[in-house]
């Protein structure tokens, strides 16, 4: 019996954050979290349920052969005969996670974006992502062993002009070891 998923969306467009930034890429969005962050800008509670077939056929209609698995919480429903299904077809996979849950192998580019105090329970992580709130992200950064380590403004009402991007970049100068990441997608007004 074929494993079903609950699929948020599936899309297409450039990737708007972090080490990939301006990649096009085929999105493909779970349904469901794990977490409930007060600052989540992402709507993926409703989705369809849809099999390995349903969701090749789709991802195979665009160009790019790169997909961003992404949530919610993808590591939720992310599993092997996926992603097995996936690199047959020449994707490399890139997941875009919380970190609390492990990942199934062959995962090409693991994306951890560790949120408070949460156990992140990965093996590798090549791309750190931090939204930062002025919280102490060099705790963060000495706990993980990342190739790459980003910080991005974290988007909400609370702050002036919708987002804390001077305080961020004042930080990463202060810390060079940082890079900024911005949600360029924003930025353009693309998905």
């Amino acid at each position: 019996m074929e494993h079903n998923y609950r699929v948020n969306e599936i899309f297409y467009s450039l990737q708007g954050e972090g080490f990939f930034t301006g990649t096009p890429a085929v999105f493909l969005r779970f349904s469901g979290c794990n977490l409930k962050c007060d600052f989540c800008d992402t709507r993926h509670e409703g989705h369809r349920t849809m099999g390995i077939g349903d969701i090749l056929e789709s991802v195979l209609s665009y160009p790019s052969r790169h997909i961003v698995v992404t949530g919610g919480e993808p590591s939720l429903q992310l599993d092997e005969a996926l992603v097995d299904v996936l690199h047959d077809a020449g994707f490399f996979i890139q997941i875009e996670t919380n970190g609390t849950h492990p990942l199934p192998e062959g995962v090409d580019w693991v994306t951890c974006s560790p949120k408070g105090e949460h156990e992140v329970k990965l093996k590798r992580i090549d791309e750190l992502k931090v939204v930062f709130e002025g919280q102490d992200v060099e705790g963060t950064a000495l706990r993980y062993n990342a190739m790459h380590y980003f910080l991005q403004p974290c988007s909400s009402d609370r702050y002036p002009g919708g987002s804390n991007t001077p305080a961020t970049v004042e930080y990463i100068l202060s810390h060079p070891h940082w890079r900024l990441s911005l949600q360029t997608h924003k930025l353009i007004d693309i998905q």
